[in-house]
C-alpha cells in the first residue's frame, strides 16, 4: 500500500518532528512517512534530527528571496518535486498566504500549544502562549492540532488534549508538560488519521 508523503516544516529544535519521527519508528504512524523537513532557518536543530533519520532536510531562505511569494513558491517546488500529499506545521514561525494555503485545502496541518479558541491567533506562538494562559490564570491548557487556512489558528480542529496547570508553574515548565502530555501523542496521532485518510481518498 503507497504511504501518505509527509513534509514537516519547521523553524527551531523539532521537537514535534521528533515526535513524529519516533512515531514513525514505533508504528503508530503507519500510513504515511516523513519525505522531507523544510525549514526556513540555517541553523535549525531540526534539519540535524532530519539528517539522523536519514530524511532529506531543506532551508528555504524568506530572506534571501526578498518576497513572500518568492518564498512560497520556492516551498511550493520542493513539494511539488517530491509529490508530498500532507504538510505538517511543526512549530514554523512564518504565516503562510491564503495563496499557499488554498493550494492545498485539507493538507496542511498545524500544532498549536493551547486549547484553540483559547490563546491563539497572531502573535500567539511559543513561549507566548504559556505565558498569556498564566498571566490569564487558567487551571487546564493544552494541544491543538489543525487544519491550516490563511487565518492564524483559523482551521478546523482535528483533535485536542488538555493539560493541567499546575501552582507554581512558569511558561517554561508549562510548554514543556504541554508537549511532553499533549503535542507529542495528539500530533502523530493526527499525522496518522489524515494520511490514512488522503491514502483512501
Amino acid at each position: 500500500m503507497r504511504k501518505a508523503k509527509i513534509a514537516v516544516l519547521v523553524s527551531g529544535g523539532g521537537t514535534n518532528l521528533q515526535a513524529i519521527l519516533d512515531a514513525q519508528n514505533s508504528g503508530v504512524i503507519h500510513s504515511g512517512e516523513v519525505a522531507a523537513v523544510i525549514s526556513n532557518h540555517a541553523d535549525a536543530y531540526a534539519l540535524t534530527r532530519a539528517r539522523k533519520a536519514g530524511v532529506e532536510g531543506l532551508y528555504i531562505s524568506k530572506k534571501e528571496l526578498k518576497t513572500q511569494e518568492a518564498f512560497e513558491n520556492a516551498i511550493i517546488a520542493a513539494l511539488e518535486e517530491r509529490e508530498i500529499d500532507l504538510i505538517v506545521l511543526a512549530g514554523f514561525m512564518s504565516i503562510l498566504s491564503e495563496r499557499f494555503t488554498s493550494r492545498y485545502d485539507h493538507r496542511i496541518i498545524n500544532i498549536h500549544p493551547s486549547l484553540i479558541p483559547s490563546f491563539c491567533g497572531q502573535g500567539f506562538y511559543g513561549l507566548r502562549v504559556h505565558e498569556a494562559a498564566l498571566k490569564k490564570g487558567v487551571k487546564v491548557t493544552g494541544a491543538t492540532v489543525h487544519f491550516v487556512n490563511e487565518i492564524p489558528d483559523g482551521g478546523e480542529i482535528i483533535a485536542q488534549k488538555a493539560v493541567e496547570v499546575l501552582d507554581g508553574d512558569t511558561p517554561e515548565v508549562l510548554q514543556r508538560r504541554v508537549m511532553e502530555e499533549a503535542e507529542w501523542i495528539i500530533l502523530p496521532q493526527a499525522v496518522e488519521k489524515i494520511s490514512a485518510a488522503l491514502m483512501e481518498s
